[in-house]
């Protein structure tokens, strides 16, 4: 599978309750694989609808809502493992103490 290596210099502000910048690059190389699970995850979820308008039995249905949670728990896993192997790899060699304050809290939101 062919990783992408993209560099993006940022800052960002969340519609929530808190907003952070970050000074460093982040380099995400698993992004050719998020793009590829977070397409099958579409892919189980459009087969979810047209299962619902079909009337077929809810036994399939939840089964086929199975494969969405854990299609969008592999999209979850990659991008956790790329964050910790790069972006926060980077964070710490710059002392930059916040960016595991964020990842604690979005690992909270991930988690509920």
């Amino acid at each position: 599978m062919e990783a992408l290596h993209l560099m993006n210099e940022h800052e960002h502000t969340h519609e929530h309750e808190h907003e952070h910048h970050h000074s460093h690059a982040h380099t995400h190389t698993e992004t050719q694989a998020v793009l590829n699970r977070i397409s099958r995850a579409i892919g189980h979820l459009q087969s979810v609808k047209r299962m619902v308008e079909d009337g077929r039995d809810c036994s399939e249905v939840l089964i086929q809502l199975a494969a969405v949670r854990s299609a969008l728990g592999g999209v979850s896993r990659v991008i956790l493992k790329d964050h910790i192997s790069h972006c926060l790899v980077e964070a710490a060699e710059e002392h930059d103490t916040a960016a595991i304050e964020e990842l604690s809290h979005a690992i909270d939101h991930l988690m509920k």
